[in-house]
Order: structure tokens, then sequence, then C-alpha cells
């Protein structure tokens, strides 16, 4: 699922997780000028010192214990998301080339986690190609105003009469290996010696069932035909899910799926780091879901009661849970009223605990069974002042409630950081202080 183009800048990656996606070649583009390799391995030598650091191997030990619930002492990790536009701005690129300066930013990112975020996300000496790849999607497409530059925008839905549902055709996913493997080999000799160069398949973020379906009646029709027409809804929604269930059959029987239990955003947040997965000695098998962390949620079903979300989303999404081998649902949604249904996901692992939730109810149901992923406000940082104040109470609330739990502080969903880069990097000095205020 493509992301809108919601970017202010030279980042479209929109999270952490798309970087392999930005450094996918395109076709006719795979070539990088000599003086862009030097500018490139240079920032590559200066990644790999900072990712042979002592302190990386025990941030991925953090990881691996708290993702298999063996540890609960928080961990902090800083997604600053469209924000990244602010901390690495394009006239600080100094690569030419296009695929150049796709490259020169996911190193740039990675340099400032290390040197400056000091968040507990550990540097790797790896760069990530994503494939190069189209994917049809539905079918029918929904027209967007607005939503360029980061501005707001609305749409228009892509089925107008129910006729138009025999339009909608399973997403099919399109490989061109020869640009994929030229740009894998192209990275190859650029890294060499510095870098291990990695084929990453990244053909989803999340299962986002409800977003699908807003864009084909409209947010708004959507809540309304829940009543007026049911049966179109349920409909849908079984188009939805059989045309995921057919996408992960094709991206497994083709091998292009990619183990995602190491320094991956998996979920709406958090590293995928765990000896859980994969569930099976693979010895040369493929990939499939059972071996991978899996993502669904539904944000855009907030004003409907448990029992609908229940009736037309979540026993959609059911089904595709029961293939993976962990599962994380929620991001900005408020879960504790829809937490029964939730919990009958197999294999849960991580909740989201959004900043609209009740973070008191929602530590008394997770208790240390699950993974309590916090998401305070980044309101407090869009300012060029950040208020420190306000953002060290939201952080204190969550720490107090939800001690005893497993829980990890994810700063993301930043639209901006009020043009000032030192506002994520304080949040972070922030948080630490107030986890040693609350654990010692």
């Amino acid at each position: 699922m493509p992301w809108l183009d919601n970017s202010t800048g030279i980042w479209t990656g929109v999270y952490l997780g798309g970087a392999p996606n930005y450094s996918a070649g395109k076709a006719g583009e795979v070539y990088i000028s000599k003086s862009d390799i030097e500018i490139l391995r240079k920032l590559a030598n200066e990644l790999a010192l900072l990712a042979s650091r002592e302190s990386e191997d025990k941030k991925r030990k953090l990881w691996y214990e708290h993702n298999e619930l063996k540890n609960k002492y928080p961990v902090i990790f800083a997604d600053p998301e469209n924000g990244w536009n602010e901390i690495i701005t394009a006239d600080m690129i100094e690569c030419r080339g296009d695929l150049a300066r796709r490259w020169e930013v996911v190193l740039r990112k990675e340099i400032f986690y290390g040197r400056d975020m000091k968040d507990d996300k550990p540097l790797e000496r790896v760069f990530e190609i994503g494939y190069t790849y189209i994917d049809t999607e539905w079918g029918v497409k929904e027209e967007y105003q607005g939503g360029k530059e980061g501005h707001s925008y609305k749409w228009e839905a892509a089925i107008k009469k129910e006729e138009d549902i025999k339009k909608i055709h399973n997403p099919e996913i399109i490989i061109d290996y020869r640009t994929t493997l030229e740009t894998l080999g192209l990275a190859s000799d650029v890294f060499k010696d510095l870098l291990g160069v990695k084929l990453r398949g990244v053909f989803w973020h999340g299962f986002a069932y409800s977003w699908d379906l807003s864009k084909f009646v409209g947010l708004q029709d959507m809540m309304i035909l829940m009543y007026d027409k049911p049966e179109l809804i349920h409909r849908l929604m079984k188009i939805i899910l059989d045309g995921y269930m057919a996408k992960i059959d094709y991206l497994e029987s083709q091998n292009l799926l990619t183990l995602n239990n190491d320094n991956f955003y998996v979920g709406s947040g958090g590293l995928g780091f765990t000896t859980e997965l994969p569930k099976r000695d693979l010895d040369g098998k493929p990939v499939g879901p059972q071996d991978l962390w899996c993502h669904t949620e539904s944000q855009e079903t907030v004003g409907v009661s448990p029992q609908m979300f229940e009736e037309f989303i979540y026993q959609y999404q059911l089904p595709l849970q029961k293939r993976f081998g962990l599962n994380c649902y929620g991001c900005c949604e408020a879960l504790e009223d829809r937490w029964p249904i939730i919990k009958k996901a197999p294999n849960l692992r991580r909740v989201s605990v959004s900043q609209w939730a009740d973070k008191a109810r929602m530590a008394e149901l997770l208790e240390d069974k699950y993974i309590y992923s916090a998401k305070p406000s980044p309101t407090d940082l869009a300012l060029f002042q950040m208020n420190e104040d306000a953002a060290r109470k939201r952080l204190r609330e969550i720490l107090e409630v939800s001690k005893g739990c497993i829980v990890e502080l994810l700063m993301k969903d930043n639209h901006t950081l009020g043009g000032n880069p030192q506002n994520i990097t304080r949040w972070v000095e922030i948080a630490r202080e107030e986890i040693a205020r609350v654990y010692g």
C-alpha cells in the first residue's frame, strides 16, 4: 500500500521501515558517479565505525529481552517521520545523482541515530536495498485533493456506485528483477569492505483494512453504510481479506518475503529483534508469514462500537493474523474498549497505547503479558521552543501507571519538529531522565 506523498522535503519514506524501498533503484537510473561514490563511502565509513561500538550489542540485547517479555525496563525509540526533513535538509545533501542522493539520506539518518539521537535503536553495518516493483493495488482509485508538502487533504471515494465493485481486483506485485539486481550489485560495489548489502522485501507496512475500506467508499459513508447497507460492507471486507491473503500467498511462492526478526520497524513502532522467529528451521525454504511479525489496526473506525468493530472489521482481520508468527495491533486508536476482541489474536505480542488511550486501564489489561507500546504526543515537539514541562509530564504519567508492564516509549507521528532538530534529541534525554526517576 503506497503512502500518499505528504512529505515536506527530500525524505518521502514516511516511516523508518520504508528505507529499503526508498533506496531501491528506478529503471534507467542505476548509476553513481565517482565523486558521489566518494561521498557515500565517507559516510558509510562513519556509519561502520559507529555500528562497531560495544554499545550497539547492548542495545540489541535490550530489544531481544524486551520483545520476549523478559525485561521490564523501558526501551526508547524515536522515529521523527516527516521531521527527518528538518533534520536532514536538501541543502545538506552533497551527492548530485538521484539514486546517490537517496542513499546519502539513508546513511545520514543512521549516523544521526548514532551520533545525536542516542535512543535504543542499534546501528548495523548493513545497507538495505528494496525491490524495484509496482503494486497494482485494487484496480479502483480514489481521487485526492491537497496533501502536498504536509498539508491536509481529502479524497473522493473510489466506488461511486455498487457496479464499480466489479472493477476491484486483487493487488498484484510486479517485480523489476533486472533493475533490482543492478541496484543490489551497484550497492555491493559502492559499499564493499565497509557495509554489508542486503535485499529486503517490504511490500506493506501494516494490513490496514479500514483504510482501504474508507478509500473505497469514503470515511463518512463507511460508517453510515454499516447501518444502511451492512451487506455491502461485508462484501467489500471479504474482498479486502481475499486480496491480502492472495498477496501473501504470491509473495511466499516467489520467495519475496524477508525475515523481520532483526533491526526492522514492526507494528506501529518498535523493533523486531526476537529469537522466537522464524518459527521453524527454514533450511532453504522460502520465508513464510508464520516466520514474520504482522501488524493490523483500524484507526478509521474509532467512531463505531466494539460490537460493530468486531462484526465489520475484526472478523476479517483474524484469519490473516492466524497466519503470522507474532502479531502487533493498533496505531492511533484507543484500544481499551476493544481489548476483549483484539486479544483473540494468536501470538499477540505488541499492543499500541496511543495518546488517546486510557493509559492506566491499558496497563491493567496488558500487565506483563504483552508489550505496552506507548506513543506520547508529538505535539510538544512541534514548536521551535519545545515545551519540556509538558513532554516530561506526559512521559511521567505513562511511566508511573505502566510500571510493571513491558514498556516501550515511542516518539513518532511527527509532522514537524518546529524547525528544531534538537527537540527530538532533547525528548530522548527527558525520557531517560524520567525512566531513571521512576525505575531508579
